[in-house]
């Protein structure tokens, strides 16, 4: 797109499930000072005047229910709060194949799939029978994909590609062989829908691993990385944090806590406040 203006897409936290957890859960070696760390879900919709993008499924209400979630609402059914119709969604990002980011392929029906090569390789390959790496992913989800990829309709990446102006994949293992972020264009500059890559901000903000990796150097090689890319905290957007739902605004009348806007500028002295308490 050179000599052109890059797109400035919309961009939209959904929230679609939570769950209530501890610190100690949430970090490599526990936590000395445990206290409550909820979780919340997103999956997240990039919405331009041209073409417009999903990161990531959700999970089912059958799942949710089997490993003990608090399932608020589809999330592909809740993109209509956005304006997209799942029918005629035609591409979504897998950030990573855990359960609660790749569910729901079904209803997407005319969808292409966006995912690094490696995290199907890893997800499809030996480690599947060991049960510490087994755990986070849905075997009817990968049987899902591979009808997909027999179907055409998986696009792999070994590496960063540009998907379309003002929207690029990159991969930020860690976490997961595969793991990758999502780079918009927005009217307020470049974001990073970072997913889990960085459940929290204080991930990030305190260069602390999550408690659960594939590879730990890497996964802190990734924040350091993810914060060069996005150039501040106010760009970085992570995969599970309440605090996204009280930094941005919402998208609008009665989408409080359901919706958060992203391409709008975030409240950064209630993000500072939340740091002081």
């Amino acid at each position: 797109m050179t000599g052109a203006a890059l797109p400035e897409y919309e961009v939209y936290a959904i929230r679609y499930a939570s769950r209530a957890a501890m610190r100690r859960e949430m970090f490599m070696q526990g936590d000395p000072h445990d206290a409550p760390m909820d979780l919340d879900y997103y999956v997240w919709a990039i919405v331009g005047k041209e073409r417009s993008f999903v990161v990531d499924l959700g999970f089912s209400r059958e799942t949710a229910a089997r490993r003990r979630r608090n399932w608020l609402r589809c999330p592909i059914e809740s993109l209509r709060l956005v304006g997209l119709e799942p029918g005629d969604v035609g591409d979504a990002v897998i950030s990573h194949l855990h359960y609660d980011h790749a569910g729901n392929f079904k209803l997407l029906p005319r969808a292409r799939f966006h995912l690094q090569e490696a995290e199907f390789h890893f997800a499809a390959g030996r480690q599947m029978r060991n049960a510490y790496f087994r755990m986070p992913y849905e075997v009817d989800d990968l049987v899902d994909l591979l009808r997909l990829n027999f179907a055409e309709r998986v696009h792999f990446y070994n590496g960063s590609s540009e998907l379309a102006p003002g929207v690029s994949l990159h991969p930020m293992p860690g976490h997961t062989c595969g793991q990758q972020v999502v780079r918009v264009h927005t009217r307020r500059g470049w974001i990073v829908l970072v997913s889990d890559a960085a459940h929290y901000y204080e991930h990030i903000r305190n260069r602390r691993p999550f408690a659960l990796a594939v590879d730990v150097p890497q996964m802190v090689e990734s924040f350091d990385r993810i914060m060069v890319m996005a150039g501040g905290m106010d760009r970085v957007i992570p995969g599970h944090d309440p605090l996204v739902m009280a930094i941005y605004p919402s998208a609008g009348p009665g989408l409080e806590g359901i919706v958060a806007r992203l391409d709008a500028e975030p409240d950064m002295a209630a993000y500072e406040a939340h740091w002081s308490r």
